[in-house]
């Protein structure tokens, strides 16, 4: 089915209507949207590449077909607090990069008395009561938490039915029940400019706290790679203290938090690398890591429940950004594990071992999920997260080299 795609994908980008036509139509007839895993990837797939069909040159013809196989309005669904907890559990993609980070960050805050958390995640602070959780129990003592998080305008899956405001007042209400008082603060910004309006505030904070001793815990969870990656001449303006015209937005960003000097920066990402301009080579990396969600929803999910319905159509979006979107339009621009770590060692972090601690709660949490789940230990001791033995998820631990 991929080769079929990457034909597909061939004829869409040469505008060869005809051959595009045909090969949709045989996608259509062996990948029902009901099938099995690899026809239900291939089946989203095939929606992504009428969308971008119907945008380009003579292959607007196509437009019309669309209804024919697909409906292309993508239904994201908006989780109440409860829904997307239980989305966030269905398998230990997003839990594994909690759990190695809330390890980290326990080691990297003892002995402050005060701790400013920088939360950026698309979880919408799923990770954060579990952290106070282990705050409570760590600490006899425990310190002033200042949470702060990104108020983001942009509507990237899995989308929230709740305002921050009310997802503050909770955790500060749970946080308060734990024996640990909360601060909880949102400030607007956004990755379509690197967060610059969250970093001048974070400088504006840090010049105020530093005599005091506060700790400073910057966590990346699955969110920094929709920070633009192209040339700041090529997009938007900008306003980073170290810019250059043949920087990326993703450079200033993480040249401008090491200039902050923080405690500790976890990042945690999906190690995939989908950020070619070549869009057929996009496709098929694409489709040789999404495979993994639809193959792993199978095992903890019915056909036909709604959570199936919601998991699989926020994987959808996904596709569609990476294959039927351009330029700032595509915000899906995942890089490998291996593009990070350099891009950290670039803007002059060094990276700190995930111990023991975060390596045995990994496991503990494993166990509760299929055994086609692992775990392996990169170098550096980095932490990833695999399928069948494939990668897909990373997290590392970075401090001021």
């Amino acid at each position: 089915m991929e080769q079929l795609l990457v034909h597909c994908a061939n004829a869409i980008e040469s505008n060869d209507a005809t051959l595009a036509q045909q090969i949709l139509w045989v996608l259509n007839n062996i990948a029902p949207p009901d099938g099995d895993s690899n026809q239900r990837l291939t089946r989203a797939f095939l929606r992504a590449l009428v969308a971008r069909a119907a945008k380009i040159g003579t292959c607007k013809l196509l437009a019309g077909m669309a209804n024919a196989y697909c409906t292309l309005a993508i239904d994201t669904h908006k989780f109440s607090l409860i829904e997307l907890a239980g989305f966030v559990d269905l398998t230990p993609w997003h839990r594994f990069g909690f759990t190695a980070a809330n390890a980290a960050m326990l080691e990297a805050i003892e002995g402050y008395s005060s701790v400013h958390i920088v939360d950026l995640s698309i979880t919408h602070c799923m990770q954060i009561p579990t952290l106070i959780d282990a705050i409570a129990n760590r600490f006899e003592v425990t310190p002033l938490i200042k949470l702060t998080v990104a108020g983001t305008t942009e509507d990237i899956p899995p989308m929230l039915a709740l305002s921050y405001e009310e997802l503050g007042s909770k955790l500060i209400n749970f946080a308060r029940s734990r024996n640990v008082i909360m601060e909880f603060r949102v400030v607007p910004s956004s990755y379509t400019d690197g967060f610059s309006s969250l970093i001048e505030q974070l400088r504006v904070q840090n010049l105020v706290y530093t005599e005091s001793g506060e700790a400073l815990v910057i966590n990346c969870q699955m969110s920094l790679h929709y920070i633009p990656e192209e040339a700041l001449s090529s997009i938007i303006p900008y306003s980073f203290e170290y810019s250059s015209c043949m920087s990326s937005l993703r450079t200033m960003f993480l040249k401008s938090l090491r200039s902050l000097d923080p405690t500790i920066v976890v990042l945690v990402d999906e190690d995939v690398d989908l950020i070619s301009n070549n869009f057929v080579c996009r496709l098929r990396s694409a489709f040789n890591y999404l495979w993994i969600p639809y193959d792993t929803v199978d095992t903890c999910l019915p056909r036909g429940s709604k959570q199936r319905q919601w998991y699989e159509a926020d994987i959808c979006w996904k596709i569609e950004n990476v294959i039927g979107h351009e330029g700032l339009q595509r915000v899906e621009r995942l890089e490998s594990r291996s593009m990070w770590v350099q891009r950290m060692r670039n803007a002059n972090f060094r990276s700190i071992s995930l111990g023991e601690d975060a390596v045995s709660e990994v496991k503990t949490l494993l166990g509760e999920y299929s055994a086609g789940w692992g775990l392996k230990k990169e170098e550096e001791d980095h932490l990833v997260l695999t399928w069948k033995g494939h990668n897909v998820v990373f997290a590392t631990a970075w401090i001021s080299a």
